[in-house]
């Protein structure tokens, strides 16, 4: 099993302990990529879009890196996982 097999299982369970990273590298691995703005918003909203221009806005989490609960069950509808 790979790597982001073994990240995607992990995701699917809605653990408390998912970081930001492993969200990222799961998002990238669905064929959604962050949205870079050329300014700058000056938040910790993140957008994500995918070739159909689907778009995923995320707060991201701070001081600590691990993703909310409630987010990881969004995103499992809204990518459907």
């Amino acid at each position: 099993m790979s790597k982001i097999e073994k990240l995607l299982l992990k995701f699917k369970t809605i653990p408390k302990n998912l970081t930001w990273d492993e969200l990222i590298k799961i998002l990238n691995h669905l064929g959604y990529f962050e949205k870079v703005k050329k300014e700058k918003t000056g938040g910790s909203r993140r957008n994500f879009v995918n070739a159909e221009l689907d778009i995923i806005s995320l707060h991201k989490p701070h001081p600590s890196s691990i993703v909310k609960q409630y987010v990881i069950r969004q995103l499992l509808e809204k990518v459907n996982l």
